[in-house]
């Protein structure tokens, strides 16, 4: 009965004047409501940030908005003003930014907690302590407490990194004119984006080497998959004997370390020197441009992605091809199915049903298969008609050669942002098709 008298009589009067001298500032509140000690600590963190951290951040401010404004000076080649270093500035600032957010959400909780604990008063409540405070804070946010170191780490590891590649995008951090800490860097907007889509030197590059990256995704995702897929089928036949042995040899490639096995078929595929050109003189045909063709090019890194891509499949469908209930595939002999339409009516759909989010991961670490690409080829030959970048080569190492080869920092970093909307696009959208997620949907 005195909590519902309590209730219908309840005016806020102690939860809004704490709540608004914390907002003035930090603490007021808590010494309002008479929790001294947390009202203090309270104050001293903003005094000490206040006092000690002000003029740093304003100069980080500054920093990302202008992005420098004192060049570097020579003269007879002996620096005499080291200047301002842009990409520095730039990182300072992101830092001071997530900071900034971090003490936000700090004085949120304290402006949040003056409205609780006076709105405590206001109900005739007794005021926590500060052990109870803590008691409270230990019971009810002990997932929080939990969870804030790996806040901390995601935002200066994750998000800082993240933003700083974004930021870039944006700017004219290029060589050989604009590479700090010789040249400053400046903001140009879009300039860049419409450059990579306008301007005859990147957009043809951009678009060429975009279609083959399509391509290449495409071909090196279903052909590991359904290569895959055969093995399976055959290994788990009933008349196939030792089907652990076999299974062992094929999964071989797939344990070898990638880096190893690609410089060995590098080797073998040798235009002059390599083996299999050797073995093909041998029994009287031409040599083959394995390396050196465009076209050929291509072929062998699909080849290859073959060899080191299926045993992945292979293994993985074997599994579901033992779960299969076999008194399905019984029915099926009932009715007269021959063994194609077995595969293709009852093997093929439970096995895609099963893989298909796989397929999709499958495909977007196709796109970025930098390793393949780089090692085999090293995204030769080359072509002509591009800027940095040859036949084989992808998005993603056209980006490792625009930064680390051409320091061509702000287009390699629109480029990457155009690789993430793909990429998570088409992911998303694919994986949100398939039966999989939409009976996960259903059940929830």
């Amino acid at each position: 009965m005195n909590s519902q008298t309590n209730q219908a009589t309840f005016i806020p009067k102690h939860a809004k004047r704490g709540a608004w001298l914390s907002v003035l500032f930090m603490g007021l509140g808590q010494i309002y409501n008479k929790q001294y000690t947390k009202g203090i600590m309270y104050a001293l963190l903003e005094l000490y940030v206040l006092i000690f951290w002000s003029n740093s951040f304003i100069r980080g401010m500054w920093g990302i908005y202008t992005l420098g404004e004192t060049p570097q000076q020579r003269v007879r080649g002996r620096i005499v003003v080291q200047g301002d270093h842009s990409i520095f500035l730039m990182i300072e600032g992101i830092i001071f930014l997530i900071v900034l957010l971090l003490f936000i959400g700090v004085y949120y909780f304290n402006v949040r907690d003056a409205y609780k604990n006076g709105k405590r008063r206001d109900l005739g409540l007794p005021v926590f302590t500060f052990k109870q405070s803590i008691r409270n804070t230990w019971e009810n946010g002990y997932a929080y407490l939990l969870l804030t170191p790996a806040v901390l780490f995601t935002l200066f590891l994750t998000i800082l990194p993240l933003l700083f590649g974004v930021l870039i995008a944006f700017t004219n951090y290029s060589g050989p004119y604009h590479l700090p800490p010789k040249s400053l860097v400046d903001w140009v907007g879009f300039k860049s984006f419409i450059d990579l889509f306008k301007m005859k030197s990147w957009s043809g590059t951009f678009y060429g080497v975009a279609i083959w990256n399509v391509i290449w995704a495409i071909i090196a995702t279903f052909t590991t998959y359904f290569v895959g897929l055969i093995y399976a089928v055959m290994i788990n036949h009933k008349k196939v004997k030792m089907k652990r042995f076999w299974r062992t040899i094929f999964i071989l490639p797939w344990a070898i370390p990638q880096f190893i096995a690609i410089l060995i078929f590098r080797n073998i595929f040798n235009g002059q020197f390599g083996p299999l050109n050797k073995m093909l003189v041998d029994i009287g045909l031409p040599m083959i441009p394995w390396l050196s063709d465009p076209l050929w090019a291509k072929v062998t890194l699909v080849i290859v992605n073959i060899w080191f891509g299926f045993p992945y499949w292979m293994a993985l469908m074997s599994g579901v091809l033992t779960g299969i209930d076999k008194e399905m595939y019984e029915a099926a002999d009932v009715d007269g199915a021959s063994g194609s339409q077995k595969f293709w009516k009852l093997t093929m759909p439970l096995v895609l049903f099963a893989t298909a989010p796989l397929l999709i991961m499958s495909f977007a670490g196709n796109f970025n298969n930098f390793n393949l690409i780089y090692l085999l080829t090293s995204g030769g030959p080359v072509n002509v008609n591009y800027s940095f970048a040859g036949s084989t080569d992808i998005l993603i190492s056209w980006i490792y050669k625009l930064t680390l080869e051409q320091s061509q920092f702000n287009m390699a970093s629109v480029v990457s942002i155009l690789i993430f909307f793909v990429v998570a696009s088409l992911s998303i959208w694919n994986f949100s098709r398939t039966k999989a997620f939409k009976e996960e949907d259903m059940i929830q």
